[in-house]
């Protein structure tokens, strides 16, 4: 299924076996050769009652007198704990213990059997008790009320000494909540008493409030009240020290009355009415270190034919209500909807019917968050029972007592990738699969094998150039978070297609209001995205535009050979050879590549890749605040590697897949059809790179171009070329110039390719090919330099015929006409590096060009 559920806490394996040796050992002291069966009589008082900040689990049972035990799992040890026993018959309604176990808070209510009164404090409903454990001493009533209480303490970040103070929540049914601070001295070596038991200070936190919610691990509050019918958020964090701060307050859309009192996260909510709270709408709130603030809410539900939910992406200032059609009618739906955290997506379920994962980083675009209908087997492998969403990625099954660590299924999301048919799934599981960061490089290999599969599987996006904008953004995003709003995480910008049964409705909302002023750590970046949704419109995604308009800019200076200065050339090349340089240094465990790239210079490509690294610094520098400049730098490199790296994995699965070899850049010999494959890839790698105006690895060009001379017909070939889909480059054409003969056939490619190259490398190229189309290229060439700035002379008009060897007067005055021009300026006019390139060389290359035309 695409969720996995990794059991850290089981009730009834690590929790069970101990009691029945506890048990049996002191039944078997009161009455020998009883009691081993006495436990199993008892087993369904055996509960969780809650979860701390630590981990460590704390349970209870009733033995077979009604006696109320309290013990405690701890997660690191993976032992048992006896805590507290009440030798009373109670319904425990809520308990907490200190991070020192020395302190038990319990709320209790008297037994659930009529006419049972609660013998520890008469004429009360719901007794909260503080008990001294370490050891078993005094206990203390801090309330006797008619409503109910649940206890919560408070585990700071302290752990280099004993606490000398603890502090413990206590909500009321009656919608408040208090701190009380509780000081503890050591009497008589390790025996932990309370501090003037007899008067504990204590503070009033939030009052007025009608769902409340408790992150054991950030150590937060949220809350909401209702002013003039108006529903706002409000989060108090709880620091290290007594002290405690509103952090925001932001106004809800949601309707919620005075008669709602729920709590979300306080242990166990067997006491609240589990058949009347599910009328209620389903409400919770889950944030991750990137700043991210999501707030899921429910409503109760009006129709058995469509569900609706609400997502309010605060740190991206809007919210989302999604409506999911359910299938049929007759399909009643007798449980909730379930949220569960799972870092940068929300898991948004109901069992049998559908299941959502949320990008809750990228929520801008449906197609990147993935809809599972309940036509799909995962939906059924789910619990049915409900789950609560712990802090992180824990999950409570508080009917089963299990506790898991949910994850996403990447084997599942793989296989869902070679199976499922619609764009928007396919996107919305590449992006699950990557965001994962469970072995990325056995991941990229498995998405680049599919990929190789189905390169042209896509209609809505294009697949190569989703995956590596995506990896490549995965890739550096654990370094900084606040990279994502300077960097692109997806090719697509638009999304208009339809999700299959499920329909989408976004708002913006009023952004949250800070109440305080100096962050750290979650807020500072609650606090960044905020004043980005504010003030950061357009997007600050990065994009090549300054690079394209530089490269041409470049390429056009060295055409006409009026290149800038050595000096920013050479800087631009630098930053190419640094990028090359850690794309080797990150590839040094791996195994050597076997396509032939990066044995070239190609500085076109070295000089794409030099103004990306430029540009892409800058950018990163002007926006990134608080990051060191060289930390940058790394970023850029890293990031630019990954993208070449990406292309050449491609390319080299590709490769290894069809079995190629290096003679397939010889070119005597014919296609095969692993040569077509591997080219029909190159050629979608490079569609995919040019829309973006991404590098490509230096050797790239050349080696599509050999392949093309050997898949494509000359006609084929000519329009690659001429459309730019191959590029000439001086390595390729060499090549083509040594390695092919002169047959007919390869004399009219060769001279096809020769025509379209530029004039510098035109001229450095027909040199290497002995024959009289190229002979009559350089005189082409050579008559050109010379007659640029010719003026013409009065001459005569009679010509010496005994200094030609045929007699053809146009050829004969063209002649004469160089000859005076080279004798006038011999040294300007020399064909660079050919000092035998003169008029002679020019008569005799258009009298072979002359006879071959002929036929002669």
């Amino acid at each position: 299924m695409a969720l996995r559920l990794v059991a850290e806490f089981d009730l009834w394996e690590d929790v069970f076996p101990w009691l029945r040796v506890q048990r049996a050992a002191s039944a078997g002291a009161e009455t020998p050769g009883g009691g081993a069966d006495v436990l199993e009589n008892n087993y369904e008082s055996l509960r969780v009652l809650n979860i701390e900040r630590n981990g460590n689990v704390i349970y209870t049972y009733k033995d077979n007198k009604g006696n109320v035990f309290f013990g405690l799992y701890d997660c690191q040890t993976r032992q048992n704990e006896h805590l507290y026993t009440f030798e009373k018959d109670l319904q425990v309604v809520s308990c907490s213990v200190n991070s020192e176990r020395t302190l038990l808070a319990a709320s209790l209510v008297q037994s659930s059997k009529e006419g049972r009164k609660n013998e520890l404090q008469p004429g009360s409903k719901c007794l909260t008790l503080l008990v001294e454990i370490h050891p078993i001493n005094n206990v203390k009533v801090l309330k006797a009320v008619d409503s109910y209480i649940w206890v919560q303490f408070l585990y700071p970040h302290i752990d280099s000494h004993p606490l000398r103070e603890n502090h413990l929540l206590l909500i009321s049914e009656e919608k408040y909540i208090e701190q009380f601070h509780i000081q503890v001295i050591q009497e008589d070596g390790n025996r932990v008493v309370i501090k003037n038991s007899g008067h504990l200070p204590r503070d009033r936190v939030a009052e007025d409030f009608v769902w409340a919610q408790w992150d054991m691990s950030e150590q937060r509050l949220y809350y909401i009240d209702l002013k003039k019918s108006r529903s706002t958020l409000k989060c108090i964090q709880f620091c290290a020290d007594e002290n405690f701060n509103l952090m925001f307050e932001a106004p809800l859309d949601i309707p919620l009355s005075n008669s709602v009192f729920k709590l979300v996260n306080f242990g166990c909510d067997d006491i609240q009415d589990q058949d009347k709270l599910s009328k209620y709408p389903m409400l919770c709130i889950f944030t991750n270190h990137t700043g991210s603030l999501c707030v899921c809410y429910s409503p109760k539900f009006d129709s058995w034919e469509q569900i609706m939910y609400t997502v309010f992406y605060f740190h991206k200032g809007h919210s989302k209500t999604f409506t999911a059609a359910l299938g049929s009618a007759d399909s009643h739906v007798t449980k909730g909807i379930t949220f569960l955290n799972l870092d940068y997506y929300v898991a948004v379920y109901l069992p049998g019917h559908f299941f959502h994962l949320l990008n809750i980083q990228h929520p801008d675009l449906i197609c990147h968050s993935l809809f599972l209908t309940g036509n799909n087997e995962v939906i059924d492998m789910l619990p049915h029972s409900p789950l609560q969403s712990l802090s992180g990625s824990l999950v409570l099954n508080w009917c089963s007592g299990k506790l898991y660590r949910a994850f996403l299924n990447q084997s599942y999301l793989l296989q869902f990738l070679w199976n499922t048919r619609l764009d928007c799934e396919k996107i919305a599981v590449l992006h699950c699969v990557l965001s994962c960061g469970q072995n990325p490089q056995f991941l990229e290999a498995k998405i680049i094998e599919w990929i190789s599969e189905n390169v042209s599987a896509c209609h809505s996006f294009d697949l190569i150039q989703e995956f590596i904008i995506a990896s490549s953004y995965w890739s550096i995003y654990p370094e900084t978070s606040s990279i994502d709003k300077l960097l692109p995480c997806s090719s697509v910008l638009t999304w208009n297609a339809e999700i299959p049964g499920i329909t989408l409705v976004t708002e913006e909302i009023t952004l949250p209001l800070m109440k305080v002023h100096s962050f750290k750590g979650y807020w500072e970046k609650l606090n960044c995205n905020l004043e980005y949704v504010k003030y950061s419109k357009p997007q600050l995604h990065y994009n090549n535009c300054m690079v394209r308009r530089e490269w041409h800019s470049l390429i056009s200076e060295e055409k006409t050979g009026k290149r800038r200065s050595n000096v920013y050339v050479r800087n631009i090349l630098d930053n190419a050879i640094k990028v090359i340089s850690n794309l080797e240094a990150r590839n040094l465990v791996s195994e050597p590549r076997l396509t032939p790239l990066f044995q070239e210079e190609d500085n076109h490509q070295r000089l794409l890749l030099g103004l990306m690294v430029s540009e892409l610094k800058d950018h990163l520098l002007r926006h990134l605040q608080g990051v060191e400049k060289k930390k940058i730098e790394q970023l850029v490199l890293d990031y630019i590697s990954k993208l070449l790296d990406l292309i050449c994995q491609i390319l080299e699965t590709s490769w290894r897949k069809h079995n190629l070899h290096p003679w397939v850049l010889h070119l005597n010999r014919q296609a095969s059809a692993a040569e077509f494959a591997v080219f029909h890839i190159m050629t979608r790698i490079l569609e995919a790179t040019n829309s973006l105006f991404l590098p490509l690895p230096p050797g790239f060009h050349t080696l599509h171009t050999i392949l093309g001379v050997h898949c494509l017909p000359l006609h084929n070939l000519l329009h690659y070329i001429d459309n730019g889909v191959l590029l000439l480059t001086e390595t390729a054409v060499m090549r083509l110039m040594k390695d092919l003969d002169n047959t007919g056939k390869n004399e009219k490619l060769k001279f096809s390719i020769i025509v379209r190259l530029p004039p510098v490398i035109g001229q450095k190229i027909c040199r290497l090919w002995d024959h009289p189309m190229s002979s009559n290229i350089i005189s082409r060439n050579h008559v050109k330099q010379l007659l640029q700035n010719y003026k013409k002379q009065p001459q005569s008009s009679m010509i010496d015929k005994s200094s030609f060897g045929i007699e053809f007067l146009p050829l004969n005055y063209f002649i004469a006409t160089l000859t005076n021009i080279e004798s006038s300026n011999q040294a300007l006019y020399t064909f660079e590096g050919h000092d035998n390139v003169d008029a002679k060389f020019v008569e005799e290359a258009a009298l072979k060009h002359t006879t071959m035309l002929l036929g002669l």
